[in-house]
């Protein structure tokens, strides 16, 4: 009797010899769509750790694209340092947006950011440090119960950052991966 996942491996291993291409070497695109842009205010931080920063937002700022709003508290990013030269951080964010039409919508997202010595040391500062500065990707997903907003459940999107000055402000565009 031949197993169903032998019988697939040789349905697959023939393709591959038939074809001349290897299936795994095959490969897709990504189609990035915009999104957003989203304007975060920052509180200063708290070192709840040596190694873990809590960056709490404030109400009021803005979200404008094909979705306009404002962000709503509670919205807090819970930052971990990542041992290593110049800057690295591992993100880990929840941030709660309210549109223009009062639809609440629920964000989160992981990432990362890495600077390197010299951009730490003026994001440290507090300088505005900007996307050729430092690198600031992130994953975010959404839940709402919107109707009109509904598609947003089903989307993967991605978020680099345009602009971001520590204790003061993140700009970051999102933009739907397809």
């Amino acid at each position: 009797m031949i197993h169903v996942s032998s019988l697939r491996f040789a349905v697959l291993a023939s393709a591959v010899l038939l074809s001349g291409t290897p299936a795994i070497a095959q490969s897709t695109s990504l189609n990035p769509e915009y999104l957003m842009t989203v304007y975060i205010q920052k509180n200063p931080p708290l070192l709840a750790d040596t190694n873990l920063i809590i960056s709490r937002d404030q109400t009021g700022g803005w979200i404008k694209g094909k979705v306009s709003g404002r962000i709503l508290e509670p919205s807090v990013d819970w930052v971990t340092v990542v041992p290593g030269d110049g800057l690295r951080l591992r993100l880990d964010a929840r941030v709660t947006i309210e549109t223009d039409e009062h639809e609440i919508i629920y964000v989160t997202y992981n990432g990362r950011m890495h600077c390197d010595k010299e951009n730490a040391a003026r994001f440290r500062k507090g300088e505005v440090i900007k996307a050729d500065d430092c690198y600031l990707i992130s994953a975010p997903i959404f839940q709402t119960k919107s109707e009109k907003y509904s598609w947003l459940n089903d989307v993967q999107a991605v978020g680099k950052m345009v602009e971001y000055k520590n204790g003061d402000h993140l700009v970051y565009d999102l933009f739907v991966v397809r």
